[in-house]
């Protein structure tokens, strides 16, 4: 055997030992999570979940803080949201606390990964909600984060510029539930913003989409492949004299959609949720619905 190849050869058993003792690091952090986690939503009180919590994320962050925890799935965290984007250079880690009451407290990480130069950055999403008065318009950063559980990322284009559409609910709280479209982009220094001028309604412009509605029943907000349609229930009050109360809102059996064209989501009524396409539109073929894939949605049921 020459000395290049045992060079090879030697070099590959270091990388497979050390892969291997990284995932069984990960293996003992995880292990931590997951009783920490039983504990976080076993508790009854506001106070004993904020403890808990708090040691939870500093567990985490101590792991996550690691790069080769990119590729660690964490999957027995079962309350957890993890959702990778499509072209795997970052992650979205997050998770929603049920306070007593009625509303939720919203944490989380996004984790980014430079695959040439094999680097990872951490930042903890911080939930100010509670702050934010107009939610629609406000763009934020890691520091000044609208509380959401995400469960679908859809990268599109801008001069050249890559944004990241992300879909998301809240369980807001005991009367509303909230479906939402927002837009994850990142600045020069690698660092995520929130919230930017990608939506065309039909009165409106805002950084993103929020739809609120009665939290005794549900909406549907996929995204649809192969028509690049995100398609939404269509939410009415359940009686003219409750308009703008939208604790009585909810789908009224018809739906409309966002299409992406030249920069921008654009508003379109009246779809068939099937397949993404208008009722006013013969062109579209009848595609596989994949709006599944990739989909944590499922995970988010409200903890009420």
């Amino acid at each position: 055997m020459s000395i290049r190849i045992k060079y090879i050869v030697t070099g590959l058993v270091v990388a497979l030992v050390q892969c291997v003792m990284a995932q069984q690091g990960f293996k003992a952090y995880e292990d931590t999570l997951l009783q920490l986690e039983k504990n976080l939503y076993s508790v009854k009180t506001d106070k004993a979940k904020q403890e808990i919590n708090t040691k939870f994320k500093t567990v985490f962050e101590r792991a996550l803080n690691i790069c080769t925890s990119f590729e660690y799935p964490f999957d027995s965290l079962k309350e957890i949201g993890r959702i990778y984007s499509p072209d795997k250079s970052f992650r979205i880690i997050n998770w929603d606390i049920p306070k007593e009451d009625g509303t939720y407290n919203h944490c989380g990480f996004i984790q980014t990964y430079d695959a040439r130069r094999k680097t990872c950055r951490l930042y903890a999403l911080i939930d100010k909600s509670d702050d934010i008065k107009n939610p629609d318009n406000t763009v934020g950063d890691a520091n000044k984060w609208i509380g959401m559980l995400y469960y679908k990322i859809i990268p599109v284009k801008v001069k050249r510029k890559k944004y990241y559409t992300l879909l998301a609910k809240d369980g807001n709280d005991k009367l509303t539930g909230k479906k939402i479209i927002d837009v994850l982009y990142f600045v020069s220094d690698g660092s995520p913003r929130f919230g930017v001028d990608l939506f065309k309604l039909e009165k409106r412009s805002p950084k993103r989409v929020i739809f609120e509605y009665s939290a005794q029943t549900a909406m549907s907000l996929k995204y649809f492949e192969e028509t690049k349609r995100i398609v939404f229930d269509h939410l009415s009050p359940s009686q003219p004299g409750f308009e703008g109360q939208h604790q009585y809102y909810g789908p009224d059996f018809s739906f409309d959609a966002l299409e992406f064209k030249k920069g921008k989501w654009v508003y379109v009524a009246d779809v068939d949720a099937r397949n993404g396409k208008s009722t006013k539109d013969n062109k579209y073929n009848d595609p596989k619905d994949k709006s599944r894939e990739y989909d944590n949605e499922k995970l988010y049921e409200p903890k009420k």
